[in-house]
């Protein structure tokens, strides 16, 4: 499974790329300072050729207590979830963790997993620091986990309200009545017919079915199932917390999460995939202090 996704990847003996940002102060205090950094993504040469030039650069947010030697804190990195594209909500969140000598630093990107694990790697190597872990909401939850299993020491990891694989949301999930599934239908078969252009009808005139396009999709987001990637180098520093009315992510789910990583601990808080988050800052700051206290 790791291996699909990252061919290059020898489990957790992956060694993170080096990367060095250029940092600049965007404003600090008496007691905190929050500087942004940029630095060029450690995508693989051939896929930087294909993206955008703003795809070529990652950005992040690193906030920090000041008058705290690095080795006497901890530090972690923040990911994003679906449609989170800014820096500020993920800085709410760890904000308040500077009275506990921990600083957060917020990744703004999508190809989070390699670009995060290189991040950590600078956190230790080049910024000093002793503990360090990451987190992040549904989507970013699910990277989250991914980092803190390929990590190749051990590292504080915390998936907030997500899925042990994208299969769960899309199929199972309240994603799977918005799913344009006609539409995927028709894709499907023009594929099938060898054919450009995507007629009404081609569905039927091949017999794909919406079951078997449903299946097709459980298939390629099977690459994202957690439960079969390492178990991280330190289980019990990973906390995983469920929503207990969650539409999107099934408890199930949390729990195939917890069962594939044995040691780990599973929390819940009240709500829905979102109510549960603004409600609930507290209880995911705590997970993140217990979590760290744990390496």
């Amino acid at each position: 499974m790791v291996k699909q996704l990252f061919p290059e990847a020898r489990c957790q003996n992956w060694p993170p790329t080096a990367v060095q940002p250029m940092w600049k102060t965007v404003w600090e205090t008496n007691s905190s300072c929050l500087r942004e950094g940029v630095f060029r993504t450690t995508c693989d040469e051939r896929l930087i050729d294909a993206l955008p030039p703003e795809s070529h650069n990652a950005r992040v947010a690193f906030l920090t207590p000041k008058n705290v030697t690095p080795e006497k804190m901890s530090c972690v990195v923040h990911l994003a979830g679906t449609g989170d594209h800014t820096f500020e909500r993920r800085l709410r969140l760890g904000g308040p963790l500077l009275k506990n000598n921990i600083a957060t630093m917020v990744l703004e990107r999508k190809a989070t997993i390699d670009e995060a694990r290189s991040l950590l790697y600078w956190l230790q190597t080049e910024a000093g620091y002793s503990k360090m872990g990451v987190c992040g909401l549904s989507m970013g939850g699910v990277h989250a986990a991914m980092v803190g299993s390929l990590h190749p020491t051990p590292i504080a990891t915390l998936p907030f309200l997500a899925p042990h694989s994208a299969v769960v949301p899309f199929c199972e999930g309240v994603y799977k009545y918005a799913t344009a599934w006609d539409v995927l239908r028709e894709d499907a078969a023009a594929l099938t017919q060898d054919v450009t252009s995507l007629a009404e009808d081609a569905a039927q005139k091949t017999g794909i079915t919406i079951e078997q396009v449903r299946d097709r999709l459980r298939s390629v987001l099977s690459l994202t199932d957690v439960t079969r990637f390492p178990v991280p180098k330190n289980p019990q520093a990973v906390i995983f917390v469920g929503a207990t009315d969650d539409g999107y992510i099934p408890r199930h789910s949390v729990m195939e999460l917890q069962k594939a990583w044995p040691g780990s601990e599973v929390r819940w808080v009240t709500g829905g995939h979102v109510s549960s988050f603004f409600l609930h800052n507290d209880a995911f700051r705590k997970a993140i202090i217990d979590a760290l206290d744990r390496l």
